[in-house]
């Protein structure tokens, strides 16, 4: 099983060697392709990716121009090859050590996603209007679809090659998270949740989603309720 590992970047160059480090530490345990997709990073990012340029294992993507890591997304899977994709934020948050407990999750399973919850694991120093938030926009999607999450805006979301491949996200900023849970949920796949674990970042640590993208999240996932 070949696992595609997409990394969305952007101004992360405190971070970003440290989380390729961590993948590293699998590499005898998974098989994996790292696509890393430097979203128009202005602060050095960029000078430190290209040092990777010679692993025949990460496929580096430099982009222009900023445009979000909805975007940057998109354009990760799209040159994905794994059976399977998972996304891995460039910053300290997640801990790659958790990719197993998905791939366990999903292997054997048909018409399956498997999403990591922090709420059902672990997590700290994650702020109030995170953590509410959070909790706000699950609620309204169990809502809309019917369904039973506990963490929709997680990063670690692990996905079937074939299913991210070929569906029509139109998101490019942080909407993608309530985006490809609709679409998921519309194509008759079915959501399970298995705990991981999360340190969060303050925006002084470089923290980039704000309050303004849980607007647009609830209008996402209203929208794709009702529309493609």
């Amino acid at each position: 099983m070949l696992l595609s590992i997409v990394i969305p970047v952007y101004n992360e160059k405190n971070t970003v060697l440290d989380i390729i480090n961590k993948i590293d530490a699998l590499s005898s345990k998974l098989n994996r392709e790292l696509i890393i997709v430097d979203d128009g990073s202005t602060d050095g990012t960029k000078d430190i990716l290209k040092t990777l340029e010679t692993r025949s294992d990460i496929k580096l993507i430099f982009k222009e121009k900023n445009s979000g890591k909805g975007d940057s997304l998109k354009v990760g899977f799209k040159n994905s090859k794994g059976d399977y994709v998972i996304v891995q934020d460039a910053d300290l948050e997640y801990d790659p050590e958790d990719y197993f407990k998905l791939i366990d999750a999903i292997e054997g399973k048909n018409k399956t996603v498997v999403y990591g919850s922090r709420f059902i694991g672990h997590y700290k120093d994650m702020s109030s209007l995170h953590y509410y938030g959070n909790k706000f926009l699950t609620f309204i999607t169990n809502i809309l679809y019917g369904v039973a999450l506990s963490d929709m805006e997680t990063c670690y979301k692990l996905f079937p090659g074939d299913l991210i491949r070929g569906l029509n996200l139109k998101a490019n900023r942080f909407d993608f998270e309530p985006e490809i849970t609709a679409k998921v949920l519309k194509s008759g796949y079915t959501i399970i949740e298995v705990p991981i674990r999360y340190y969060g970042r303050k925006h002084t640590e470089g923290k980039k989603i704000t309050w303004k993208d849980g607007f647009n999240a609830i209008y996402s996932l209203v929208k794709y309720k009702y529309n493609d």
